[in-house]
């Protein structure tokens, strides 16, 4: 069975309400209509959000009111139901569900999370040392502090033994809390003065939440400590040797622990702990630092000691050359000064030594050949020969020899040589390599030629920009004066300079020299893939852009279908192609691309023209899905909507794929469609012979001319026994949404919803219910209030939501089908005026009369009326109160109820105008 009617009205923006289940201590309604959650730490936290609206709302979880801050398992944040095992209290907060569907305003929902927990209590003594200098330390008064993390608030108690100490009860204890602490948690702190013999002595600290959510008290014992610790002296020493520090403690109680931490926050892999000794097998340079050991038992502060292992290193034995440093002059001349400087990092410094030999023989400070070395502070590591009154027998080689006193390092040797060939630097580039033009992705050279003796070390540098280099540096060394760059990028275009460096080299003005780089790139082009659905007989337009390219000059488009070229061309002033196809044909589908083709390459633009039908939208308010009921098979009304059907050609059919869960073999069938599908026209097909209770899983396929389009998928499940005339729609307005009923905005004044639990004590005698239909005073009604400034006459109207005319089964349609519309209504006072239940219809324009009325006052008694209506389109029930003469008039609602089929069993007509109904007293 496939039937289909309009339905615009069926779009419809999301609701949405979150229930919860899970292990909660408490749920509660706070002020605001802000719920609360309560929760134990390490318990299962589950939240459902549960939505309405078509199309089918996307729901997102997410905390505080942003992106999901929390690590939630991914496949939660999406769904319906939001699953948190073991919670930790980091993951309290407010926790919002969204759901949207593309009309209107986005419905949201929250609901806050209090994680309780009770953490155990940690007691410290406080004092003024803060790391353990002396060996031994000994205070007439002690601070005992008691912390600990919970929520709610702590509550603690301090014991002497099995004595409860308080405030008061012993003139040498005092407990307060502090006016400021660092700490988290709740403090309470016991001071013990002037310590007395009876002050050592076992304490226990207490802390308590009153069991709330189950949670026991914990607590804590100490006693009164002292503390001794020893620890090596700092050492320094040769790569290679193995380094053991030992860490010796006496005293306290609990006994101390003991453990070692570097100031590289972690000790060396190779490292061994065993007790209080740390060893460092083959120390490295690398494993150098502040090693400290922590002596610890949770009473006062820990007790700390540290030490430095420095490990002996020399590196990096640099030169340079000073001509003449009293005179501008560049070059090396008789009879003036030079000055030659030698530089090594060495470890420790304190213990670096040098020597000069010249021709292999040492050498000493002379008045002519003056030895320094430099101030640490200035250069540090540095030594200077200073030749005076340069002389020809002056020429030769000459040897720096570092060195360190405590040995077992080899020393550095830098050998310089000073002649008549030793000349400042010169830097060129070579020609034909500025520019240099290259391929993005190529390796490239970047090439200085330096000459001189010594030749120096190169630094290479962006010039054009603040920058750094390929390698992330701001500067690169180079021995040979080229730069190499693997894998250039366009972003490394530009200058280039190479400069000489004052190492292994002349110290002078740096001479320097400039590269140009130009790298090429193919163009880059949008949109790089885009599908585009259209029917048959209509025009494609299709534009590719191009967004940078370089060179940009000489760009060529060449646009093809498959293999077939179909256009091409050169661009002009504009950065776009546009290939139209007037008139789509079969041969017309498939896959368009645009080359855009420059000297490095070419970008692409893919098009991929289909008539491939988008996918249906399943319904899911549907009015009584369930149709059918034997003794082992069920029925169900599925119904959807199309999106975009006149995106494409005509839908001629669907192809309804269906499979029981957990099942793999498909069940397929196809169902045909007469005349042309309109946006939001409803679409119904009757599904028979469900097993009961199985759950179903129904695949949904557009078919035009094309072929297949998109599919949908949905579950339908059974949700029990179903039988003809029992209520399908029920609302007893216990909830805030009060069943998506509305206020009509053309009234005078609103219905209130209201509960005789939370109802005003200056509230109007003599009128009015004093609980609602069930006879409970916390649930809920709808009423209308007619004291001042209420007058006569005045109407309140509440709308129901837009039902659907449907079949009350598929083998018979009652024409208009009958439904019983039925309520309870309370009407007591003096003063009572008219209720009125009216049928609007969709697209009806002209008002009619009341479907139901009555007026007066009918007792201080709950009553239920019934009325048949016949709908032929989608429709409402509007039920309409209207003000008496005076403020004793209060007029009530409740139970809701809607269901197919004429009603049945009607009371006597009393008292009151209507088509087809009657009141129950």
């Amino acid at each position: 069975f496939f039937c289909r009617c309009c339905a615009a009205g069926l779009l419809a923006p999301p609701t949405v309400r979150i229930v919860h289940s899970g292990h909660a201590c408490n749920v509660e309604e706070e002020r605001h209509t802000e719920r609360v959650y309560t929760i134990r730490e390490g318990e299962t936290l589950e939240l459902t959000c549960l939505v309405t609206g078509h199309p089918r709302p996307q729901i997102r979880w997410t905390k505080t009111a942003g992106s999901v801050s929390d690590r939630f398992q991914d496949s939660s944040v999406f769904n319906e139901t939001l699953h948190i095992s073991k919670i930790q209290r980091h993951q309290g907060g407010r926790y919002y569900c969204k759901a949207e569907n593309g009309l209107g305003s986005p419905a949201i929902k929250s609901i806050r999370v209090d994680v309780y927990y009770l953490d155990d209590p940690l007691v410290t003594v406080h004092q003024s040392v803060g790391e353990a200098k002396e060996q031994f330390y000994y205070e007439r008064t002690v601070f005992l502090r008691c912390v600990a993390n919970s929520n709610p608030p702590v509550r603690y108690s301090w014991h002497r033994g099995r004595d409860v100490l308080s405030q008061g009860s012993d003139k040498g204890v005092e407990i307060y809390e502090p006016f400021f602490t660092q700490l988290q948690g709740e403090t309470k702190i016991l001071k013990l003065k002037n310590l007395r013999p009876q002050d050592y002595a076992n304490y226990s600290c207490i802390a308590s939440v009153r069991n709330v959510c189950g949670i026991s008290d914990r607590n804590i014992s100490s006693n009164t400590p002292t503390r001794h610790l020893l620890v090596e002296d700092p050492i320094v020493v040769n790569p290679g040797q193995t380094v053991s520090l030992v860490c010796i403690t006496t005293g306290g109680e609990p006994n101390p622990t003991l453990s070692w931490v570097s100031s590289s926050d972690s000790l060396p892999e190779k490292s061994v702990v065993k007790g209080g000794t740390l060893t460092l097998p083959a120390i490295t340079s690398d494993e150098a630092g502040v090693y400290s050991c922590v002596a610890s038992n949770n009473v006062g502060n820990p007790a700390k000691k540290s030490t430095t292992i420095v490990v002996r290193a020399l590196k990096k034995g640099r030169f340079w050359i000073t001509p003449d440093p009293y005179h501008n002059d560049d070059n090396i001349q008789i009879g003036r000064e030079v000055k030659i400087s030698c530089q090594v990092e060495a470890t420790p410094p304190e213990e670096l030594t040098f020597g000069w030999l010249k021709n292999g023989r040492a050498m000493r400070s002379s008045e002519r050949m003056v030895i320094t070395q430099t101030d640490p502070d200035i250069s540090p590591g540095t030594t200077n020969l200073d030749i005076i009154d340069l002389k020809f027998t002056d020429f030769g080689t000459y040897t720096c020899v570092a060195a360190l006193k405590g040995g077992g390092i080899p020393e550095i040797s830098i050998d310089v040589n000073i002649s008549s060939t030793t000349v400042p630097p010169n830097l060129t580039v070579p020609r034909g390599k500025s520019p240099l033009v290259v391929r993005e992705g190529d390796t490239v050279e970047l090439e200085c030629l330096v000459s001189g003796k010594p030749k120096p070390i190169i630094l290479w540098s962006r010039a054009d920009k603040e920058a750094p280099m390929p390698d992330g540096s701001l500067q690169a060394e180079s021995y040979d004066g080229v730069l190499r760059i693997v894998n250039v990028s366009r972003e490394m275009t530009g200058s280039y300079r190479c400069q000489t460096s004052q190492f292994n080299g002349f110290n002078v003005k740096p001479r320097e020299a400039v590269v140009e780089l130009i790298v090429q790139y193919p163009p880059s082009v949008e949109p790089v893939l885009l599908e585009m659905r259209q029917g048959l007989g209509r025009p494609v337009a299709m534009n590719c852009r191009v967004l940078r390219a370089h060179p940009s000059r000489v760009l060529r488009y060449e646009w093809r279908l498959g293999n077939r070229l179909l256009h091409a061309g050169h661009f002009d002033q504009s950065d776009e192609t546009e290939y139209t196809v007037k008139s789509l044909n079969r041969e017309g589908w498939g896959e368009y691309t645009c080359d855009v083709i420059n000297e490095a390459g070419a970008g692409r633009c893919t098009f991929l023209v289909t008539g491939k039908a988008y996918p249906p939208e399943f319904y899911y308010d549907t009015y009584s899905p369930l149709w059918q009921n034997r003794p082992t098979v069920y029925g169900f009304k599925l119904q959807w909507t199309q999106m975009n059907p006149n995106a494409v050609d005509r839908i001629v059919a669907y192809r309804l794929g269906i499979r029981q869960t957990g099942l793999q073999r498909w069940w397929e069938q196809e169902i045909p469609v007469d005349g042309t599908i309109t946006k939001g026209e409803l679409n119904t097909h009757n599904l028979t012979e469900l097993i009961k209770p199985a759950a179903y899983e129904v695949r949904l396929t557009p078919i035009t001319r094309f072929g297949e389009g998109d599919s949908t998928i949905r579950i339908i499940t059974y949700s029990g026994e179903w039988t003809i005339g029992l209520v399908s729609f029920h609302c007893s307005f216990e909830e805030e949404p009060i069943c998506m009923f509305t206020q009509d905005k053309n009234d005078d004044f609103d219905w209130t919803r209201h509960s005789a639990a939370t109802r005003d004590t200056k509230y109007t005698p003599n009128t009015g219910p004093s609980d609602d239909r069930s006879g409970s005073k916390q649930g809920f009604y709808m009423y209308i209030e007619t004291s001042r400034p209420r007058k006569e006459g005045e109407v309140a109207r509440l709308v129901s939501p837009f039902f659907n005319v449907v079949p009350k089964n598929p083998y018979g349609i009652t024409n208009p089908p009958a439904y019983c519309f039925g309520f309870f209504f309370h009407m007591y006072g003096k003063h009572i005026g008219t209720l009125n239940a009216f049928l609007r219809q969709k697209g009806q324009t002209a008002a009619e009369g009341p479907a139901w009325s009555l007026n007066g006052n009918q007792g201080d008694r709950w009553k239920q009326a019934k009325v048949s209506i016949h709908p032929t389109a989608s429709f409402q029930v509007v039920l309409e109160g209207i003000r008496g003469p005076g403020i004793e008039g209060d007029i009530a609602i409740d139970d809701v109820t809607l269901e197919e089929g004429e009603c049945r069993d009607l009371p006597p007509i009393s008292k009151h105008k209507n088509t087809g109904g009657g009141v129950y007293p």
